[in-house]
């Protein structure tokens, strides 16, 4: 049975999902959920996941939902396929760390500013200045931990590409195409490691994936 996500491409949640399908060099079919219909909230919907949110995925038997859980799913079951994106014992323990930083540190901040720079402009709507001038110093100082922790390695968790690298890649596209995008350039370990991640093969079909909607 081929694997199922149900979602929207251009939410970033699920492009993550995407992404590390895409990793891993495995089929899955998209079910769209028309959320400006506001699909995501009817019986049949939340009968995947109870709380109206995309994605929701499917895997034979396996129903799952928050995409962070979703793609540790695809990573360790499907293990021996495509790029690694864990690995076991201690060196998870740290890729760990940053899957919970990019969670708890960066993303609130970055998709508080997402939607003021990019979603907010999309839907005709006025941007909140005070809100964008409270969470992007806020930003920075997270971004300066990043500098320090990729001068000792290649990526966040590792020398190697993870989830801990993955999960940025929604958020950070989005952020590279505001002002903001100076924030990233102005530290230059962190620019190298977001053009690099960026530049992968499989986020560019799931950016491939948006742009034909």
């Amino acid at each position: 049975m081929v694997m199922k996500v149900y979602g929207a491409v251009f939410s970033t949640a699920a492009m993550r999902v995407f992404a590390a399908l895409y990793e891993k060099d495995l089929e899955f079919e998209l079910v769209p959920v028309d959320m400006r219909a506001g699909e995501h909230k009817k019986e049949h919907f939340l009968a995947i996941n109870p709380f109206g949110q995309v994605p929701a995925f499917e895997d034979g038997d396996v129903k799952l939902f928050e995409s962070r859980a979703i793609t540790q799913y695809i990573a360790h079951v499907y293990a021996g396929k495509g790029t690694p994106l864990v690995y076991e014992g201690k060196p998870m323990a740290t890729v760990g760390v940053w899957m919970e930083v990019e969670a708890h540190q960066f993303d609130p901040l970055a998709s508080k500013l997402q939607w003021e720079l990019v979603y907010k402009p999309k839907f005709g709507m006025a941007t909140d200045a005070a809100v964008v001038e409270e969470n992007e110093p806020k930003l920075a100082k997270v971004l300066d931990v990043y500098e320090a922790r990729l001068s000792q390695s290649k990526y966040l968790g590792c020398d190697y590409f993870t989830l801990a690298d993955l999960h940025h890649l929604p958020t950070m596209t989005n952020l590279m195409g505001t002002p903001l995008k100076k924030l990233f350039d102005a530290r230059p370990k962190v620019s190298a490691w977001a053009a690099d991640i960026m530049a992968r093969p499989a986020w560019a079909k799931v950016l491939a994936m948006r742009n034909q909607q």
